[in-house]
């Protein structure tokens, strides 16, 4: 385009120019985006036990010993993740009763991380409706609880190729729930399964989008 002598002509010169740069800017974005294709984070929890799950009947203070293991798998080829900050939350029929705060770590290409033993200790009260707690006693009187869950609360850094990392951002938060796990009794020294029949299965988490910031979705 050429430019017209004059006011109008110059600072229609200079709007040409910013509109021609922030287009190839963002075309070289979506190309960069392309190419890197990252897909998201893959979480599994491997392994789940309980040693103690008592809900006490006069003052809804649940006790618990919890312990999961857990594999994060980043299957791309060009990204590098690194956490900064992970917190696991426990889950019981939609009560959070235990937080426990993971070591910071960086997750190379197409690497498989083992997180656990993640030990969940202590008591907390909880409030369960009649139906809730009638499901809680019969999965007591059966020895296998149906409704547990996990959620991870991740703050990352992203390195894309060898050329840009980002800031800090909270990934959407990744849940693992559905968890059927056994309760262990303690009997002389030795650790056996309430259920002799059961044992845990591996179940998948959601942990779509994962390279994603949640809070800027929210103010979208």
């Amino acid at each position: 385009m050429s430019c017209k002598p004059g006011w109008c002509g110059t600072f229609m010169c200079l709007f040409c120019t910013i509109y021609t740069i922030i287009f190839f800017f963002a075309l070289l974005s979506i190309i960069f985006w392309i190419i890197i294709s990252p897909s998201s984070v893959k979480f599994h929890v491997t392994d789940a036990t309980l040693t103690n799950f008592n809900l006490t009947d006069n003052n809804n203070t649940l006790y618990y010993n919890f312990k999961l293991n857990v594999t994060a798998r980043n299957p791309n080829n060009n990204i590098i993740v690194y956490y900064r900050r992970i917190t696991a939350i426990a889950w019981y029929k939609d009560n959070a009763f235990g937080y426990v705060s993971l070591t910071p770590f960086d997750q190379g290409h197409k690497n498989t991380t083992f997180l656990g033993p993640i030990v969940f200790n202590g008591n907390t009260k909880i409030k369960l409706g009649r139906k809730q707690l009638d499901e809680y006693n019969e999965e007591t009187r059966v020895g296998i609880y149906n409704d547990l869950a996990v959620d991870f609360d991740i703050k990352i850094r992203a390195k894309f190729g060898s050329f840009y990392k980002s800031g800090r951002f909270n990934t959407p938060v990744v849940q693992c729930r559905r968890l059927r796990v056994p309760l262990i009794s303690t009997s002389k020294g030795n650790l056996s399964s309430s259920s002799t029949t059961f044992s845990f299965t591996e179940r998948r988490c959601s942990s779509a989008s994962f390279f994603t910031d949640r809070d800027a979705d929210a103010g979208a």
